[in-house]
């Protein structure tokens, strides 16, 4: 990689817009200046390429008007002067030192000025007390759909791989400081791969069924008897009875809510491959006072939602991390 960051490329991208620049030029300039010859054959009307096509459609041989090439010239030194005034050539930072990444820092300053007290305001209030303020809940779900709705969807409700939040199922919990720190810090859950622990796929099939029997599926009874001694492997996590660990984000196998599936074919995938699920962190892009009103709208989604506005509940997938 250090030969794509060494002098010479500068150097390279310096050479091509330039020679693009004047190569456009020097182009325009010998096109105002060529004159096509008469046509030979007599049967060519003078002034046209001598095409036509059905019967009377005649291709003019004319030049440009000059009012129209002199704008093309005009377009030639304000891309001298933009490339002098601005970056453009390599790591020349323009006359004026100007960068979008100064301007996006000014325009945060600017935002942060003008809406930083307001969010310090609601950052002074408990969660709950926020979530039950209607303006504060309308800033939740502008931000919410901005910023959360390509994972869980503009409702809220989820997809495969990606949790519905408008249920009261939570990996960690879902008391308002829990969903707090989820968006603040993000979760990364990992359910490892099991196939090879558990022995054959045989075994793996017999654990499927006897996970989906737990929660009331329709497992083989003889499948879920032989796979309930092999479901030791898995109680560390999911706990004897299967019904998972906030602490660890190891989600509870006893109810019908499965982020991936409840299939016993998606089951036996899980168990075979595992799961890696992340969660992003938002409190460096964010900042705490918006994610504290973005907590409160998403546990009001499942806690208030006649006070939320919030879409109605579903019962679909769990909270960010892996599942079922």
């Amino acid at each position: 990689m250090s030969d794509f960051t060494s002098g010479f490329w500068n150097y390279y991208i310096i050479t091509l817009t330039m020679l693009g620049v004047f190569g456009c030029a020097v182009l325009l300039y010998s096109q105002s200046k060529h004159k096509v010859k008469a046509l030979k054959d007599v049967n060519a009307p003078v002034g046209t390429t001598g095409h036509i096509w059905d019967e009377d459609l005649t291709e003019l041989n004319t030049p440009m008007p000059r009012w129209w090439m002199w704008l093309f010239y005009i377009t030639i030194v304000f891309g001298l002067a933009y490339l002098f005034l601005y970056p453009g050539l390599g790591d020349y930072a323009g006359k004026l030192g100007w960068k979008s990444s100064g301007q996006y820092g000014a325009e945060l300053k600017q935002a942060e000025a003008e809406y930083g007290p307001l969010f310090n305001q609601y950052l002074k209030q408990e969660l709950t007390a926020v979530a039950a303020d209607p303006k504060a809940q309308a800033i939740g779900e502008r931000l919410f759909l901005t910023y959360c709705a390509q994972c869980h969807g503009s409702d809220a409700r989820g997809n495969k791989g990606f949790p519905n939040l408008t249920d009261k199922d939570w990996l960690y919990g879902g008391a308002p400081d829990v969903i707090k720190t989820t968006i603040m810090n993000g979760r990364h859950g990992v359910m490892p791969p099991m196939g090879a622990a558990l022995g054959s796929d045989k075994d793996v099939e017999n654990v499927a069924h006897y996970v989906l029997s737990l929660s009331g599926g329709a497992a083989d009874p003889i499948k879920s008897v032989f796979g309930k001694s092999k479901f030791n492997a898995c109680m560390g996590c999911h706990t004897g009875a299967g019904t998972g660990n906030q602490a660890l984000g190891a989600p509870n196998l006893t109810d019908k809510v499965w982020l991936y599936g409840g299939s016993a074919e998606t089951i036996m995938e899980t168990i075979r491959k595992g799961r890696n699920n992340t969660m992003p962190a938002f409190a460096d892009f964010l900042g705490e006072g918006k994610v504290h009103v973005l907590a409160a709208y998403v546990w009001g989604l499942s806690n208030q939602p006649a006070v939320a506005a919030a879409p109605a509940q579903g019962n679909s997938n769990e909270r960010a991390g892996t599942s079922h």
